[in-house]
Protein backbone atom coordinates (compact mmCIF):
# COMPACT_ATOMS: atom_id res chain seq x y z
CA UNK A 1 0.00 0.00 0.00
CA UNK A 2 1.05 3.58 -0.63
CA UNK A 3 0.25 6.56 1.58
CA UNK A 4 0.29 10.10 0.19
CA UNK A 5 -1.23 13.48 0.87
CA UNK A 6 -3.69 15.13 -1.53
CA UNK A 7 -4.91 18.60 -0.67
CA UNK A 8 -3.89 18.07 2.97
CA UNK A 9 -5.79 14.77 3.18
CA UNK A 10 -3.94 11.54 3.92
CA UNK A 11 -4.84 8.83 1.41
CA UNK A 12 -3.78 5.17 1.41
CA UNK A 13 -4.20 3.25 -1.85
CA UNK A 14 -2.74 0.15 -3.51
CA UNK A 15 0.58 0.46 -5.28
CA UNK A 16 0.08 1.23 -8.98
CA UNK A 17 -2.86 3.58 -8.36
CA UNK A 18 -2.93 6.83 -10.33
CA UNK A 19 -3.22 10.23 -8.68
CA UNK A 20 -6.64 10.57 -10.35
CA UNK A 21 -7.98 7.41 -8.71
CA UNK A 22 -6.40 8.21 -5.38
CA UNK A 23 -8.09 11.63 -5.44
CA UNK A 24 -11.44 10.00 -6.20
CA UNK A 25 -11.05 7.78 -3.16
CA UNK A 26 -10.67 10.94 -1.10
CA UNK A 27 -13.68 12.59 -2.78
CA UNK A 28 -11.43 15.14 -4.46
CA UNK A 29 -12.50 16.01 -7.99
CA UNK A 30 -9.89 16.43 -10.70
CA UNK A 31 -11.34 17.43 -14.11
CA UNK A 32 -10.59 15.29 -17.17
CA UNK A 33 -11.36 15.51 -20.87
CA UNK A 34 -9.44 12.95 -22.94
CA UNK A 35 -9.40 10.29 -20.20
CA UNK A 36 -11.18 6.94 -20.63
CA UNK A 37 -10.37 4.31 -18.03
CA UNK A 38 -8.31 1.41 -19.44
CA UNK A 39 -8.76 2.81 -22.94
CA UNK A 40 -7.30 6.31 -23.26
CA UNK A 41 -4.94 7.29 -20.46
CA UNK A 42 -2.43 9.31 -22.48
CA UNK A 43 -2.78 12.73 -20.86
CA UNK A 44 -3.26 14.38 -24.24
CA UNK A 45 -5.43 17.25 -23.01
CA UNK A 46 -3.51 17.91 -19.77
CA UNK A 47 -6.72 19.13 -18.14
CA UNK A 48 -6.04 16.83 -15.19
CA UNK A 49 -2.79 18.62 -14.34
CA UNK A 50 -1.81 18.69 -10.65
CA UNK A 51 1.16 19.99 -8.70
CA UNK A 52 3.44 17.50 -6.96
CA UNK A 53 5.82 18.90 -4.34
CA UNK A 54 9.45 18.48 -5.37
CA UNK A 55 8.62 18.14 -9.07
CA UNK A 56 9.13 21.15 -11.35
CA UNK A 57 6.62 20.21 -14.04
CA UNK A 58 2.92 19.75 -13.45
CA UNK A 59 1.88 16.10 -13.55
CA UNK A 60 -1.07 14.57 -15.39
CA UNK A 61 -3.20 12.86 -12.75
CA UNK A 62 -4.68 10.28 -15.12
CA UNK A 63 -1.39 8.46 -15.78
CA UNK A 64 0.97 9.47 -12.95
CA UNK A 65 1.32 6.73 -10.35
CA UNK A 66 1.32 7.57 -6.66
CA UNK A 67 4.40 7.21 -4.48
CA UNK A 68 4.89 6.95 -0.74
CA UNK A 69 4.93 10.33 0.99
CA UNK A 70 3.96 12.11 -2.24
CA UNK A 71 2.30 15.47 -1.62
CA UNK A 72 -0.20 16.54 -4.30
CA UNK A 73 -2.01 19.84 -4.75
CA UNK A 74 -4.98 19.83 -7.13
CA UNK A 75 -6.17 23.42 -6.89
CA UNK A 76 -3.23 25.82 -6.63
CA UNK A 77 -3.11 29.06 -8.67
CA UNK A 78 -0.51 27.43 -10.93
CA UNK A 79 -2.79 24.43 -11.53
CA UNK A 80 -5.88 26.56 -12.18
CA UNK A 81 -4.03 28.79 -14.65
CA UNK A 82 -2.51 25.80 -16.47
CA UNK A 83 -5.86 24.03 -16.80
CA UNK A 84 -7.61 27.15 -18.01
CA UNK A 85 -4.85 27.84 -20.54
CA UNK A 86 -4.99 24.26 -21.82
CA UNK A 87 -8.74 24.47 -22.34
CA UNK A 88 -8.42 27.90 -24.04
CA UNK A 89 -5.81 26.47 -26.42
CA UNK A 90 -8.15 23.55 -27.20
CA UNK A 91 -10.97 26.01 -27.83
CA UNK A 92 -8.74 27.96 -30.22
CA UNK A 93 -8.75 24.91 -32.50
CA UNK A 94 -12.40 24.06 -32.02
CA UNK A 95 -15.27 25.73 -33.88
CA UNK A 96 -17.68 26.48 -31.05
CA UNK A 97 -20.99 26.60 -32.90
CA UNK A 98 -22.62 25.27 -29.76
CA UNK A 99 -26.16 26.38 -30.56
CA UNK A 100 -26.32 24.14 -33.62
CA UNK A 101 -24.09 21.34 -32.34
CA UNK A 102 -25.66 17.93 -31.80
CA UNK A 103 -23.79 17.61 -28.49
CA UNK A 104 -24.81 20.98 -27.06
CA UNK A 105 -25.76 20.48 -23.42
CA UNK A 106 -24.03 17.10 -23.42
CA UNK A 107 -20.50 18.17 -24.28
CA UNK A 108 -17.53 17.68 -21.97
CA UNK A 109 -15.62 20.62 -23.45
CA UNK A 110 -18.63 22.89 -23.06
CA UNK A 111 -19.00 21.87 -19.41
CA UNK A 112 -15.31 22.37 -18.70
CA UNK A 113 -15.40 25.84 -20.24
CA UNK A 114 -18.31 26.81 -18.03
CA UNK A 115 -16.73 25.31 -14.93
CA UNK A 116 -13.53 27.27 -15.57
CA UNK A 117 -15.45 30.48 -16.20
CA UNK A 118 -14.00 30.87 -19.70
CA UNK A 119 -15.96 33.66 -21.35
CA UNK A 120 -13.61 34.41 -24.24
CA UNK A 121 -10.56 32.84 -25.88
CA UNK A 122 -7.41 35.01 -26.06
CA UNK A 123 -6.02 33.09 -29.03
CA UNK A 124 -6.74 33.28 -32.75
CA UNK A 125 -9.14 30.62 -33.99
CA UNK A 126 -7.32 28.02 -36.10
CA UNK A 127 -9.78 25.17 -36.67
CA UNK A 128 -9.08 22.92 -39.63
CA UNK A 129 -11.96 22.01 -41.92
CA UNK A 130 -11.52 18.96 -44.10
CA UNK A 131 -13.96 17.50 -46.67
CA UNK A 132 -16.15 14.56 -45.68
CA UNK A 133 -18.74 12.46 -47.47
CA UNK A 134 -21.96 13.44 -45.70
CA UNK A 135 -23.83 10.42 -47.09
CA UNK A 136 -21.87 8.07 -44.82
CA UNK A 137 -23.46 6.75 -41.60
CA UNK A 138 -20.67 8.33 -39.53
CA UNK A 139 -19.80 12.00 -40.05
CA UNK A 140 -16.64 13.77 -38.93
CA UNK A 141 -16.26 17.53 -38.51
CA UNK A 142 -12.52 18.13 -38.24
CA UNK A 143 -13.10 21.74 -37.16
CA UNK A 144 -14.54 20.41 -33.87
CA UNK A 145 -11.87 17.77 -33.24
CA UNK A 146 -9.89 18.45 -30.03
CA UNK A 147 -7.23 15.75 -30.65
CA UNK A 148 -8.12 13.93 -27.45
CA UNK A 149 -7.32 10.59 -29.21
CA UNK A 150 -10.33 8.83 -27.73
CA UNK A 151 -11.57 7.67 -31.15
CA UNK A 152 -8.10 6.32 -31.97
CA UNK A 153 -7.86 4.37 -28.72
CA UNK A 154 -11.43 3.01 -28.77
CA UNK A 155 -11.17 1.84 -32.37
CA UNK A 156 -7.74 0.32 -31.80
CA UNK A 157 -7.98 -1.15 -28.30
CA UNK A 158 -11.69 -2.01 -28.03
CA UNK A 159 -12.62 -2.75 -31.64
CA UNK A 160 -9.19 -3.77 -33.03
CA UNK A 161 -9.82 -2.01 -36.36
CA UNK A 162 -7.46 0.96 -36.15
CA UNK A 163 -9.56 3.09 -38.48
CA UNK A 164 -8.23 6.39 -37.08
CA UNK A 165 -4.67 7.68 -36.80
CA UNK A 166 -2.83 10.80 -35.68
CA UNK A 167 -0.86 12.77 -38.27
CA UNK A 168 1.18 15.94 -38.06
CA UNK A 169 2.70 17.43 -34.92
CA UNK A 170 2.35 20.39 -32.60
CA UNK A 171 -0.36 22.85 -33.62
CA UNK A 172 -0.71 20.95 -36.91
CA UNK A 173 -1.66 17.65 -35.25
CA UNK A 174 -4.82 16.21 -36.72
CA UNK A 175 -6.65 12.92 -37.12
CA UNK A 176 -7.55 11.09 -40.29
CA UNK A 177 -8.59 7.69 -41.59
CA UNK A 178 -5.58 5.40 -41.17
CA UNK A 179 -3.29 5.61 -44.18
CA UNK A 180 -5.22 8.49 -45.68
CA UNK A 181 -8.00 6.78 -47.70
CA UNK A 182 -11.59 7.95 -47.77
CA UNK A 183 -13.85 6.60 -45.04
CA UNK A 184 -15.81 4.46 -47.49
CA UNK A 185 -12.54 2.74 -48.43
CA UNK A 186 -11.60 1.90 -44.84
CA UNK A 187 -12.35 -1.35 -43.01
CA UNK A 188 -14.77 0.50 -40.75
CA UNK A 189 -17.61 -1.50 -39.21
CA UNK A 190 -19.70 1.67 -38.67
CA UNK A 191 -20.24 0.41 -35.12
CA UNK A 192 -20.21 4.01 -33.84
CA UNK A 193 -18.10 3.37 -30.74
CA UNK A 194 -15.89 6.28 -31.78
CA UNK A 195 -19.01 8.47 -31.87
CA UNK A 196 -20.17 7.28 -28.46
CA UNK A 197 -16.79 8.12 -26.93
CA UNK A 198 -16.11 11.44 -28.65
CA UNK A 199 -16.43 14.09 -25.90
CA UNK A 200 -17.52 16.77 -28.38
CA UNK A 201 -19.44 16.80 -31.67
CA UNK A 202 -16.50 16.03 -33.95
CA UNK A 203 -17.94 12.57 -34.63
CA UNK A 204 -21.66 11.95 -34.95
CA UNK A 205 -24.17 9.88 -36.84
CA UNK A 206 -25.73 11.16 -40.07
CA UNK A 207 -28.91 12.93 -39.04
CA UNK A 208 -31.96 11.61 -40.94
CA UNK A 209 -34.69 13.19 -38.84
CA UNK A 210 -35.80 15.68 -41.50
CA UNK A 211 -36.43 12.82 -43.95
CA UNK A 212 -38.86 11.39 -41.42
CA UNK A 213 -40.57 14.72 -40.74
CA UNK A 214 -40.99 15.17 -44.51
CA UNK A 215 -42.54 11.71 -44.83
CA UNK A 216 -44.94 12.45 -41.97
CA UNK A 217 -46.18 15.49 -43.89
CA UNK A 218 -46.57 13.58 -47.16
CA UNK A 219 -50.20 12.46 -47.61
CA UNK A 220 -49.06 9.77 -50.03
CA UNK A 221 -46.88 8.06 -47.44
CA UNK A 222 -48.04 5.48 -44.91
CA UNK A 223 -45.37 5.95 -42.26
CA UNK A 224 -44.58 2.82 -40.26
CA UNK A 225 -42.22 2.94 -37.27
CA UNK A 226 -40.42 -0.08 -35.86
CA UNK A 227 -38.52 0.28 -32.57
CA UNK A 228 -35.64 -2.03 -31.64
CA UNK A 229 -35.60 -4.01 -28.38
CA UNK A 230 -32.51 -2.24 -26.98
CA UNK A 231 -34.04 1.20 -27.48
CA UNK A 232 -36.71 0.55 -24.84
CA UNK A 233 -33.96 0.09 -22.28
CA UNK A 234 -32.39 3.50 -22.97
CA UNK A 235 -34.76 5.89 -24.75
CA UNK A 236 -35.81 7.74 -21.59
CA UNK A 237 -32.23 8.81 -20.92
CA UNK A 238 -32.44 11.33 -23.76
CA UNK A 239 -35.48 12.92 -22.15
CA UNK A 240 -34.41 12.82 -18.50
CA UNK A 241 -37.09 10.26 -17.69
CA UNK A 242 -36.77 7.87 -14.78
CA UNK A 243 -36.87 4.15 -15.64
CA UNK A 244 -40.31 4.02 -14.03
CA UNK A 245 -41.65 6.59 -16.52
CA UNK A 246 -39.66 5.38 -19.53
CA UNK A 247 -41.79 2.30 -20.19
CA UNK A 248 -42.12 0.70 -23.59
CA UNK A 249 -45.80 1.68 -23.72
CA UNK A 250 -44.99 5.32 -23.01
CA UNK A 251 -42.35 5.08 -25.73
CA UNK A 252 -45.05 3.95 -28.15
CA UNK A 253 -47.22 6.86 -27.06
CA UNK A 254 -44.37 9.33 -27.58
CA UNK A 255 -43.74 8.09 -31.11
CA UNK A 256 -47.45 8.24 -31.87
CA UNK A 257 -47.46 11.84 -30.59
CA UNK A 258 -45.02 12.68 -33.40
CA UNK A 259 -47.84 11.96 -35.83
CA UNK A 260 -46.88 8.38 -36.63
CA UNK A 261 -49.90 6.30 -37.58
CA UNK A 262 -48.39 2.82 -37.29
CA UNK A 263 -46.17 2.23 -34.22
CA UNK A 264 -44.84 -1.31 -34.34
CA UNK A 265 -42.12 -3.35 -32.70
CA UNK A 266 -38.85 -4.66 -34.13
CA UNK A 267 -39.05 -7.21 -31.30
CA UNK A 268 -41.77 -8.90 -33.36
CA UNK A 269 -39.17 -9.29 -36.10
CA UNK A 270 -36.65 -10.53 -33.54
CA UNK A 271 -39.05 -13.40 -32.87
CA UNK A 272 -39.29 -13.90 -36.63
CA UNK A 273 -35.50 -13.94 -36.88
CA UNK A 274 -35.35 -16.63 -34.20
CA UNK A 275 -37.82 -18.80 -36.12
CA UNK A 276 -35.62 -18.66 -39.21
CA UNK A 277 -32.18 -18.67 -37.58
CA UNK A 278 -32.89 -21.42 -35.06
CA UNK A 279 -34.47 -23.53 -37.82
CA UNK A 280 -31.32 -23.06 -39.87
CA UNK A 281 -29.15 -23.99 -36.88
CA UNK A 282 -31.17 -27.14 -36.14
CA UNK A 283 -30.86 -28.12 -39.81
CA UNK A 284 -27.07 -27.66 -39.69
CA UNK A 285 -26.74 -29.38 -36.32
CA UNK A 286 -28.75 -32.45 -37.36
CA UNK A 287 -27.01 -32.74 -40.75
CA UNK A 288 -23.39 -31.90 -39.89
CA UNK A 289 -21.97 -33.85 -42.82
CA UNK A 290 -23.82 -31.56 -45.24
CA UNK A 291 -23.48 -28.28 -43.31
CA UNK A 292 -21.00 -25.64 -42.31
CA UNK A 293 -20.46 -25.40 -38.56
CA UNK A 294 -20.19 -23.40 -36.42
CA UNK A 295 -23.09 -21.19 -37.43
CA UNK A 296 -22.57 -17.47 -36.75
CA UNK A 297 -25.40 -15.11 -35.89
CA UNK A 298 -26.09 -12.49 -38.56
CA UNK A 299 -28.25 -9.81 -36.96
CA UNK A 300 -25.42 -7.28 -36.36
CA UNK A 301 -24.35 -5.45 -39.56
CA UNK A 302 -21.22 -4.11 -37.88
CA UNK A 303 -20.16 -7.71 -37.25
CA UNK A 304 -21.07 -8.72 -40.81
CA UNK A 305 -18.92 -5.88 -42.23
CA UNK A 306 -16.08 -6.89 -39.90
CA UNK A 307 -16.23 -10.52 -41.02
CA UNK A 308 -16.41 -9.52 -44.69
CA UNK A 309 -13.31 -7.32 -44.47
CA UNK A 310 -11.21 -9.16 -41.87
CA UNK A 311 -12.11 -12.86 -42.28
CA UNK A 312 -13.87 -13.14 -45.69
CA UNK A 313 -13.26 -16.90 -45.92
CA UNK A 314 -15.47 -17.40 -42.83
CA UNK A 315 -18.52 -15.61 -44.30
CA UNK A 316 -20.23 -18.93 -45.24
CA UNK A 317 -20.55 -19.63 -41.51
CA UNK A 318 -23.02 -16.74 -41.15
CA UNK A 319 -26.67 -17.57 -40.83
CA UNK A 320 -28.43 -16.43 -43.97
CA UNK A 321 -31.21 -14.90 -41.85
CA UNK A 322 -31.55 -11.14 -42.21
CA UNK A 323 -31.46 -8.92 -39.16
CA UNK A 324 -34.77 -8.15 -37.40
CA UNK A 325 -34.66 -4.63 -38.88
CA UNK A 326 -34.53 -5.92 -42.44
CA UNK A 327 -37.00 -8.75 -41.84
CA UNK A 328 -39.44 -6.19 -40.48
CA UNK A 329 -38.98 -3.96 -43.52
CA UNK A 330 -39.57 -6.84 -45.90
CA UNK A 331 -42.73 -7.93 -44.07
CA UNK A 332 -43.97 -4.33 -43.74
CA UNK A 333 -43.75 -3.83 -47.49
CA UNK A 334 -45.33 -7.15 -48.40
CA UNK A 335 -47.61 -8.80 -45.83
CA UNK A 336 -48.46 -5.62 -43.88
CA UNK A 337 -48.90 -3.54 -47.04
CA UNK A 338 -51.37 -6.13 -48.27
CA UNK A 339 -53.31 -5.98 -45.00
CA UNK A 340 -53.49 -2.19 -45.33
CA UNK A 341 -54.47 -2.35 -48.97
CA UNK A 342 -51.36 -0.40 -49.94
CA UNK A 343 -48.63 -0.82 -52.53
CA UNK A 344 -45.11 -1.44 -51.18
CA UNK A 345 -43.99 1.98 -52.45
CA UNK A 346 -46.70 3.62 -50.32
CA UNK A 347 -45.13 2.29 -47.11
CA UNK A 348 -42.41 4.46 -45.58
CA UNK A 349 -40.62 2.25 -43.07
CA UNK A 350 -38.62 3.93 -40.31
CA UNK A 351 -36.57 1.96 -37.82
CA UNK A 352 -35.32 3.27 -34.48
CA UNK A 353 -32.10 1.51 -33.61
CA UNK A 354 -29.37 1.56 -30.94
CA UNK A 355 -26.89 1.25 -33.78
CA UNK A 356 -25.25 3.40 -36.47
CA UNK A 357 -24.29 0.41 -38.63
CA UNK A 358 -28.00 -0.15 -39.25
CA UNK A 359 -27.94 2.99 -41.42
CA UNK A 360 -25.38 1.22 -43.60
CA UNK A 361 -27.36 -2.03 -43.62
CA UNK A 362 -30.56 -0.39 -44.83
CA UNK A 363 -28.66 1.08 -47.79
CA UNK A 364 -27.20 -2.26 -48.93
CA UNK A 365 -28.94 -3.00 -52.27
CA UNK A 366 -28.56 -6.77 -51.94
CA UNK A 367 -30.48 -6.94 -48.64
CA UNK A 368 -33.74 -5.61 -50.10
CA UNK A 369 -36.41 -7.89 -51.57
CA UNK A 370 -39.86 -6.41 -51.06
CA UNK A 371 -39.02 -3.01 -52.60
CA UNK A 372 -36.09 -0.84 -53.64
CA UNK A 373 -35.53 -0.07 -49.95
CA UNK A 374 -37.31 -2.23 -47.41
CA UNK A 375 -36.27 0.17 -44.61
CA UNK A 376 -36.40 3.75 -45.84
CA UNK A 377 -34.78 5.54 -42.89
CA UNK A 378 -32.85 4.39 -39.84
CA UNK A 379 -32.84 6.63 -36.77
CA UNK A 380 -30.62 6.16 -33.76
CA UNK A 381 -32.11 6.34 -30.26
CA UNK A 382 -30.50 9.79 -30.04
CA UNK A 383 -32.29 10.96 -33.18
CA UNK A 384 -35.62 9.78 -31.81
CA UNK A 385 -34.95 11.79 -28.66
CA UNK A 386 -34.16 14.88 -30.73
CA UNK A 387 -37.39 14.48 -32.72
CA UNK A 388 -39.47 14.23 -29.56
CA UNK A 389 -37.79 17.34 -28.15
CA UNK A 390 -38.27 19.21 -31.42
CA UNK A 391 -42.01 18.60 -31.18
CA UNK A 392 -42.10 19.82 -27.55
CA UNK A 393 -43.83 16.66 -26.38
CA UNK A 394 -44.25 16.37 -22.61
CA UNK A 395 -43.56 12.68 -22.52
CA UNK A 396 -43.93 12.31 -18.75
CA UNK A 397 -47.59 13.36 -19.01
CA UNK A 398 -48.47 10.89 -21.78
CA UNK A 399 -50.67 7.93 -20.88
CA UNK A 400 -49.24 4.57 -21.86
CA UNK A 401 -50.33 3.12 -25.20
CA UNK A 402 -49.90 -0.28 -26.80
CA UNK A 403 -48.06 -0.99 -30.02
CA UNK A 404 -50.25 -1.44 -33.08
CA UNK A 405 -51.06 -4.89 -34.44
CA UNK A 406 -50.13 -7.07 -36.19
CA UNK A 407 -46.33 -6.74 -36.10
CA UNK A 408 -46.60 -5.35 -32.57
CA UNK A 409 -46.69 -8.47 -30.41
CA UNK A 410 -43.45 -9.85 -29.06
CA UNK A 411 -42.03 -12.41 -26.68
CA UNK A 412 -39.53 -11.99 -23.88
CA UNK A 413 -37.07 -13.90 -26.05
CA UNK A 414 -37.30 -11.18 -28.67
CA UNK A 415 -36.73 -8.44 -26.10
CA UNK A 416 -33.37 -9.81 -24.96
CA UNK A 417 -32.01 -9.50 -28.51
CA UNK A 418 -30.67 -6.16 -27.25
CA UNK A 419 -28.22 -7.82 -24.82
CA UNK A 420 -25.03 -9.75 -25.46
CA UNK A 421 -26.02 -13.41 -25.27
CA UNK A 422 -29.67 -12.58 -25.84
CA UNK A 423 -29.83 -13.81 -29.42
CA UNK A 424 -28.17 -17.05 -28.41
CA UNK A 425 -30.50 -17.59 -25.47
CA UNK A 426 -33.61 -16.80 -27.53
CA UNK A 427 -32.47 -19.13 -30.32
CA UNK A 428 -31.75 -21.97 -27.90
CA UNK A 429 -35.21 -21.70 -26.34
CA UNK A 430 -36.79 -22.30 -29.74
CA UNK A 431 -34.17 -24.77 -31.02
CA UNK A 432 -34.83 -26.94 -27.94
CA UNK A 433 -38.55 -26.92 -28.77
CA UNK A 434 -37.88 -27.71 -32.43
CA UNK A 435 -35.71 -30.70 -31.50
CA UNK A 436 -37.67 -32.12 -28.56
CA UNK A 437 -41.21 -30.92 -29.22
CA UNK A 438 -41.47 -29.31 -25.80
CA UNK A 439 -40.38 -26.06 -24.18
CA UNK A 440 -37.40 -25.92 -21.86
CA UNK A 441 -37.60 -23.85 -18.67
CA UNK A 442 -37.49 -20.24 -19.96
CA UNK A 443 -34.24 -19.49 -18.11
CA UNK A 444 -32.55 -22.79 -18.85
CA UNK A 445 -29.83 -21.14 -20.94
CA UNK A 446 -29.03 -18.12 -18.77
CA UNK A 447 -25.40 -19.27 -18.53
CA UNK A 448 -24.79 -17.20 -21.68
CA UNK A 449 -25.79 -13.98 -19.86
CA UNK A 450 -23.41 -11.39 -18.48
CA UNK A 451 -21.08 -8.67 -19.70
CA UNK A 452 -17.96 -10.83 -20.03
CA UNK A 453 -16.64 -10.14 -23.56
CA UNK A 454 -16.10 -13.83 -24.40
CA UNK A 455 -18.38 -16.44 -22.86
CA UNK A 456 -18.54 -20.18 -23.46
CA UNK A 457 -21.19 -22.74 -22.57
CA UNK A 458 -22.43 -26.14 -23.59
CA UNK A 459 -25.85 -27.72 -23.26
CA UNK A 460 -27.16 -31.18 -24.00
CA UNK A 461 -30.37 -31.33 -26.03
CA UNK A 462 -31.83 -34.82 -26.51
CA UNK A 463 -28.44 -36.47 -26.24
CA UNK A 464 -26.59 -33.97 -28.44
CA UNK A 465 -24.06 -31.63 -26.84
CA UNK A 466 -24.22 -28.13 -28.29
CA UNK A 467 -21.06 -26.05 -27.84
CA UNK A 468 -21.59 -22.29 -27.76
CA UNK A 469 -19.63 -19.06 -27.69
CA UNK A 470 -20.86 -15.49 -27.21
CA UNK A 471 -18.67 -12.45 -27.81
CA UNK A 472 -19.25 -8.71 -27.87
CA UNK A 473 -16.80 -6.07 -29.04
CA UNK A 474 -14.81 -6.58 -32.21
CA UNK A 475 -11.46 -7.17 -30.51
CA UNK A 476 -13.08 -10.17 -28.80
CA UNK A 477 -14.61 -11.21 -32.12
CA UNK A 478 -11.17 -11.07 -33.74
CA UNK A 479 -9.65 -13.25 -31.02
CA UNK A 480 -12.49 -15.75 -31.37
CA UNK A 481 -12.25 -15.90 -35.17
CA UNK A 482 -8.50 -16.49 -34.94
CA UNK A 483 -9.12 -19.32 -32.46
CA UNK A 484 -11.77 -20.86 -34.71
CA UNK A 485 -9.71 -20.74 -37.90
CA UNK A 486 -6.64 -22.15 -36.14
CA UNK A 487 -8.65 -25.03 -34.68
CA UNK A 488 -7.91 -23.98 -31.09
CA UNK A 489 -11.63 -23.54 -30.38
CA UNK A 490 -14.53 -25.67 -31.61
CA UNK A 491 -18.14 -24.60 -31.36
CA UNK A 492 -21.47 -25.32 -32.99
CA UNK A 493 -23.09 -21.90 -32.60
CA UNK A 494 -21.49 -18.47 -32.12
CA UNK A 495 -23.17 -15.15 -31.34
CA UNK A 496 -21.25 -11.98 -32.15
CA UNK A 497 -22.25 -8.36 -31.47
CA UNK A 498 -19.96 -5.57 -32.61
CA UNK A 499 -20.52 -3.29 -29.62
CA UNK A 500 -19.29 -4.17 -26.11
CA UNK A 501 -22.27 -5.43 -24.14
CA UNK A 502 -24.32 -5.84 -27.31
CA UNK A 503 -26.96 -3.45 -28.62
CA UNK A 504 -27.54 -2.03 -25.13
CA UNK A 505 -24.10 -0.44 -25.49
CA UNK A 506 -24.63 0.40 -29.15
CA UNK A 507 -23.08 3.37 -30.91
CA UNK A 508 -26.50 4.95 -31.43
CA UNK A 509 -27.60 4.91 -27.80
CA UNK A 510 -27.77 8.03 -25.56
CA UNK A 511 -24.30 9.28 -24.60
CA UNK A 512 -23.19 9.78 -21.01
CA UNK A 513 -19.56 10.76 -21.19
CA UNK A 514 -17.40 8.57 -18.99
CA UNK A 515 -20.38 6.59 -17.70
CA UNK A 516 -21.28 3.13 -19.01
CA UNK A 517 -24.96 2.22 -18.54
CA UNK A 518 -24.87 -0.97 -20.61
CA UNK A 519 -25.41 -3.24 -17.61
CA UNK A 520 -28.35 -1.22 -16.28
CA UNK A 521 -29.99 -1.20 -19.70
CA UNK A 522 -29.50 -4.95 -20.01
CA UNK A 523 -31.12 -5.53 -16.63
CA UNK A 524 -34.21 -3.63 -17.80
CA UNK A 525 -34.49 -5.91 -20.84
CA UNK A 526 -34.13 -9.07 -18.75
CA UNK A 527 -36.82 -7.74 -16.41
CA UNK A 528 -39.15 -7.24 -19.40
CA UNK A 529 -38.41 -10.78 -20.55
CA UNK A 530 -39.19 -12.21 -17.12
CA UNK A 531 -42.45 -10.22 -16.92
CA UNK A 532 -43.66 -11.19 -20.41
CA UNK A 533 -46.45 -13.75 -20.53
CA UNK A 534 -44.81 -15.17 -23.67
CA UNK A 535 -41.17 -16.26 -23.19
CA UNK A 536 -40.66 -18.15 -26.46
CA UNK A 537 -40.53 -16.74 -30.00
CA UNK A 538 -42.43 -19.70 -31.41
CA UNK A 539 -45.38 -18.91 -29.10
CA UNK A 540 -45.87 -15.34 -30.38
CA UNK A 541 -49.43 -15.49 -31.79
CA UNK A 542 -48.72 -12.92 -34.51
CA UNK A 543 -45.68 -14.91 -35.64
CA UNK A 544 -47.89 -17.99 -35.88
CA UNK A 545 -50.45 -16.04 -37.91
CA UNK A 546 -47.77 -14.69 -40.25
CA UNK A 547 -46.57 -18.18 -41.12
CA UNK A 548 -50.09 -19.56 -41.44
CA UNK A 549 -51.36 -16.74 -43.64
CA UNK A 550 -48.28 -15.79 -45.63
CA UNK A 551 -44.93 -17.53 -45.15
CA UNK A 552 -46.07 -21.15 -44.71
CA UNK A 553 -43.18 -22.26 -42.46
CA UNK A 554 -39.60 -21.35 -41.48
CA UNK A 555 -37.12 -21.82 -44.34
CA UNK A 556 -39.95 -22.05 -46.88
CA UNK A 557 -39.49 -20.63 -50.38
CA UNK A 558 -41.36 -17.47 -49.38
CA UNK A 559 -39.33 -17.15 -46.21
CA UNK A 560 -36.08 -17.45 -48.12
CA UNK A 561 -37.26 -14.91 -50.63
CA UNK A 562 -38.11 -12.25 -48.03
CA UNK A 563 -36.17 -13.10 -44.88
CA UNK A 564 -32.79 -14.38 -46.01
CA UNK A 565 -29.75 -12.89 -47.71
CA UNK A 566 -26.28 -13.81 -48.95
CA UNK A 567 -23.89 -11.58 -47.05
CA UNK A 568 -21.05 -12.49 -49.42
CA UNK A 569 -22.84 -10.43 -52.07
CA UNK A 570 -23.31 -7.33 -49.93
CA UNK A 571 -21.91 -4.08 -51.26
CA UNK A 572 -19.30 -2.77 -48.83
Amino acid sequence: MVTLTIDKRSVTVPEGTTILDAAKQADIHIPTLCYLRDINEVGACRVCAVEVEGVNKLATACNTLVENDMVVHTNTPRVRIARKTNVELILSQHVDHCVTCVRSGNCSLQKLSKDMNIQSVPYELDAQERPWDNSLPILRDSSKCIKCLRCVSVCDRVQSLGVWEVTGSGAHTTLRVHGGPKMNEANCAFCGQCVAHCPVGALRERDDTEKVFDALMDPEKEVVFQIAPAVRGAWGEMLDLSPELATEKRMAAAVRALGVKHVLDTTFAADLTIMEESSEFVERLTHPEESILPQFTSCCPGWVRFLRTEFPHLVPHLSSAKSPQQMFGAIAKSYYAKLLGKNPEDIFCVSVMPCIAKKYEADVPEVNNASEKDVDVVLTARELGRMIRACHINVASLPEEDFDHPLGASSGAGVIFGVTGGVMEAALRTAYWQITGENPPPDAFQEVRGQKPWKEASFTIQGTTVRLAVVSGLSSARALMEAVQSGQAEYDFIEVMACPGGCSGGGGQPIHDGVNLTTERAERLYALDAANEIRFSHENPEIKALYKEYLDKPLSYKSHELLHTNQADWTL
